[in-house]
């Protein structure tokens, strides 16, 4: 559970450890802990087995970023050159590999999302996708579901447009995997990044699917060492989170509707109580009632006349954020938000809930009683947004 007396709604940034998922790795720190490149004997043997039966088109790595890194890395500089394209809202675990490609001699289009004003806030518009394919592009990198406001992208219609032109397709699925149907093939993804910790698995494990049928997708290792993974990724195979993840995989597919139904009705109910207790808060993103278009366990909202930054601070029981916790140190708005059309005020008052299959009824009315307290003071105080 959560530290005593807080309430925990930043899921996004990453979950509990289920406790079923800790006894599936108990076993590999005291009996079934040897190298899985130790093949020699017995004891190597069986981690590579547990490894084995985890794997399926997967590069196994330390998480996200490091796939993400791989991916776009490994597939572009083994191209030579070329055009690339993204999104503006994608995660910085993907921009920021695609600037260093744009410095030694790549180029990339960033498309925009569409509009808070529009049908569909947050998601591309797949005729301006279309359009910005050209003779050279080589790969698109789309995120599935955005860390920030939920927003799921209408990955199989992009990677159909890609497919047409013989573009390859990696996708950030880091936000998706666990929460939404995740189907390779019927996706038609080339190249796929996820990590255990966002759905009650470890840290520090993470994998990447490699397409090896069909349009079979080669990588330019970006780590080397022994020539684990096929080449594709040197260094010691990281057992006990492999098998970790694994389980918390299996958990997260046997209870995913469920969990989804409940963890949407929970979000709803939060945002209903805020709403009632402090009056309109502008949604960031996709409508909650369109599940197609927004992650089940995400509200992103803005609290109009106040900081964001000062309601946390006022309600120090509740552990939740403003935006991804790989930039929460940074002074500099949100380009998620940003990048959705918000001017700076709207980013700074807007906040950010990601629940899990952990949160409770009891938390959610405790937060929005926390939250609106907090409000109160503040607007007593006359604290307005930062300019």
């Amino acid at each position: 559970m959560s530290k005593p007396g807080t309430i925990y709604l930043d899921n996004h940034a990453t979950t509990r450890v289920d406790r079923r998922v800790i006894e599936a790795m108990l076993p590999t720190f005291e009996y079934e802990y040897a190298n899985a490149g130790s093949v020699t004997h017995r004891l190597g043997q069986a981690a590579q087995e547990l490894v084995e039966h985890a794997r399926s088109e997967i590069v196994f790595t330390s998480g996200a970023t490091e796939s993400n890194n791989l991916a776009l890395r490994g597939y572009s500089l083994r191209r030579g050159a070329g055009h690339l394209v993204t999104v503006q809202t994608e995660h910085l675990a993907v921009l920021a590999p695609l600037q260093k490609l744009e410095q030694v001699g790549f180029r990339v289009t960033r498309l925009p999302v569409q509009g808070p004003t529009t049908a569909c806030p947050g998601l591309v518009d797949l005729e301006r996708f279309r359009e910005a394919l050209q003779p050279d592009t080589v790969l698109a990198s789309v995120m599935l579901a955005n860390n920030e406001m939920g927003a799921i992208q209408p990955l199989a219609e992009i990677c159909q447009l890609c497919r047409e032109r013989g573009i390859a397709v990696h996708c950030d699925a880091t936000q998706a995997v666990g929460k939404i149907p995740v189907d390779v093939e019927e996706l038609g993804v080339d190249l796929l990044s996820f990590t255990a910790h966002k759905f009650h698995g470890p840290k520090g494990c993470g994998a990447l699917y490699v397409r090896g049928s069909g349009r079979r997708i080669r990588l330019q290792s970006q780590i080397d060492g022994g020539g684990q993974e096929l080449g594709r990724r040197g260094g010691t195979l990281n057992v006990s989170g492999i098998v970790g993840m694994a389980r918390a995989l299996e958990l997260a597919l046997e209870t995913r509707a469920e969990d989804s139904a409940r963890m949407a009705q929970l979000r709803d109910r939060l945002y209903r109580q805020l709403q009632a207790k402090l009056g309109e808060l502008p949604l960031n993103g996709p409508r909650l009632d369109a599940p197609g278009e927004r992650l089940a366990n995400n509200l992103n909202c803005q609290f109009p006349g106040l900081d964001g930054h000062s309601l946390m601070v006022g309600s120090p029981q509740l552990a939740l954020s403003s935006g991804s916790a790989c930039t929460a140190t940074s002074s500099e708005p949100s380009h998620v938000l940003t990048a959705l059309g918000l001017d700076r005020d709207q980013v700074r008052s807007s906040l950010r809930f990601g629940l899990s299959r952990f949160t409770t009824v009891e938390e959610i009315d405790a937060a929005s009683e926390l939250l609106a307290d907090s409000a109160c003071r503040l607007r007593a105080l006359g604290s307005h947004t930062a300019p």
